[in-house]
């Protein structure tokens, strides 16, 4: 099994690294960004476990306990076979 984490500010947290890229972006001519750019990250875990569920539970506790801080940032997961 493989979760997919993806991590990333939640909405009243600034991202400055955001801010960042928007302005590189408007620098380089790319105007059609209408909202704020967010910059998160992925992890991605191997896992052994058998079955959808069980990976899914694993990642949460992963999640919570080590891969995002939950006080400022939000996670989402996606199993794959």
């Amino acid at each position: 099994m493989i979760a997919i984490v993806n991590i990333y500010l939640k909405s009243g947290v600034l991202d400055s690294q955001g801010k960042a890229v928007h302005h590189a972006l408007d620098s380089l001519g790319f105007s059609d960004i209408l909202e704020d750019v967010r910059v998160g990250r992925q992890v991605i875990l191997k896992l052994k476990s058998q079955n959808d569920d069980e990976a899914r539970v694993e990642a949460e506790h992963m999640a919570k306990k080590l891969l995002a801080n939950t006080v400022i940032e939000d996670y989402k997961i996606e199993i794959l076979q």
